[in-house]
């Protein structure tokens, strides 16, 4: 009879070890393994990006001869197929002598979704599936809503007073929250593949939109510029060559001269449709996902938050709230014309005091993207195969307001 009793602490280690990955495994998932035996850590590991190792491997290979008959618990299902830079985690798997393996999550990922676990199951590994599920799919929601989207996970992060407002009617004071509070946005930024503005925030702000915290990934800047309004002396056209930027315009509205100067600096210049005046944020998550990008931190004006908003495709809210009343009837609010009739609720809301300001974040409910699944392993034979979307360099694939 197999002890399980254990299962639930040795998975939270895993899942612990797998936020270490965070903003280095775009465009894979965050993994992390444990390898046991008679109930003692003799392995682990995580995934630290494309062209590295899996976790399972790591957490293998830490292991060494331990891992025969040994016990493996994984945030994720291993991978099965071989059209990808490193060998099946599965086989690795069977040639340590694994004897049980332990996996948050069936992968999402239709070249994967189950087929490892099965190969498992089939070689004699004893598998179970399931523990801590929630948790793991919390982890790697942006996995999971691009990988079955094809768009990516949406952060809609803003900062306002307690009077809700994000700026007074002459624009001015340029902050709103303490340091601490901007030191925790940039951490958003640093855990995001792309942040967006709109270009009023540009020309308000000139923000540089990095993360300047040593070892951080720079998330790619992205700019909804209809017009191409963006000053060529604006940050994000001044360090383009050094931090990726994407500007998004219109061919009707756009000068083709400024284009050429913009990606001259080493922008990136791409022309989507408009929509009543405006790109509807649906062709913006659509065109990222085309290219890859899992997680978009938003953080743009009043006019961008609604455009997020009625797009009805924003996945979790992050509110910096500052002690502050700005108390002016032309001042501006968080949102302009959001279009909403029966609103948008939050869950798993979480506060937290940042210096003078709280943090309050929460997870728009009913969130497709995060609904839970079946604990049942979908038999990959009668499975309909499908390409997955986005990029071909993932786990299954390949490898694995206030701006400033």
């Amino acid at each position: 009879m197999i002890d399980t009793t254990d299962d639930e602490a040795q998975m939270r280690r895993a899942l612990r070890l797998a936020v270490r990955g965070r903003g280095r495994t775009h465009p894979n998932p965050r993994v992390g393994a444990v390898v046991t035996r008679d109930g003692e850590i003799v392995g682990e590991g995580y995934h630290r990006g494309p062209g590295h190792p899996h976790a399972e491997v790591v957490a293998m290979a830490a292991a060494d001869q331990k891992a025969r008959g040994a016990v493996l618990y994984t945030t994720l299902e291993p991978c099965s197929h071989k059209d990808k830079r490193t060998p099946p985690c599965v086989d690795a798997i069977l040639k340590h002598g694994i004897r049980r393996v332990v996996a948050a999550m069936v992968d999402p990922n239709p070249a994967v979704s189950g087929a490892g676990l099965h190969r498992l199951r089939a070689s004699g590994v004893v598998v179970e599936v399931g523990v801590c599920q929630r948790e793991a799919m919390r982890l790697n929601a942006a996995y999971v809503k691009w990988i079955t989207t094809g768009r990516p996970y949406v952060v809609l992060k803003a900062a306002m007073t307690l009077d809700g407002q994000i700026a007074t009617a002459s624009g001015v004071p340029r902050w709103i929250t303490g340091e601490a509070a901007r030191l925790d946005g940039r951490r958003l930024r640093a855990a995001a593949d792309a942040v967006l503005v709109g270009v009023g925030t540009v020309v308000a702000d000139n923000p540089q939109l990095t993360t300047r915290i040593r070892g951080a990934r720079d998330p790619l800047r992205v700019v909804i510029d209809p017009s191409l309004r963006t000053p060529l002396s604006a940050d994000v056209i001044a360090t383009a060559q050094k931090t990726p930027t994407l500007i998004l315009a219109t061919r009707r509205r756009a000068s083709v001269k400024k284009a050429m100067q913009m990606t001259a600096r080493g922008v990136e210049v791409c022309y989507l449709p408009e929509t009543d005046g405006e790109i509807p944020f649906i062709s913006v998550l659509n065109l990222l996902g085309k290219r890859g990008i899992l997680s978009l931190l938003v953080e743009g004006g009043a006019g961008v938050n609604g455009s997020v908003l009625r797009s009805r495709d924003v996945d979790q809210v992050v509110l910096y709230v500052a002690p502050k009343l700005y108390g002016e009837a032309g001042g501006l609010g968080l949102f302009r014309d959001a279009g909403m009739t029966d609103g948008m609720t939050l869950e798993e809301v979480a506060i937290k005091k940042i210096g003078p300001d709280l943090r309050i974040s929460g997870r728009v409910a009913m969130a497709g993207a995060l609904s839970p699944r079946s604990y049942l392993i979908p038999d990959p034979s009668s499975r309909e195969r499908r390409e997955p979307r986005g990029e071909k360099n993932i786990r299954g694939q390949g490898e694995e307001g206030e701006g400033e």
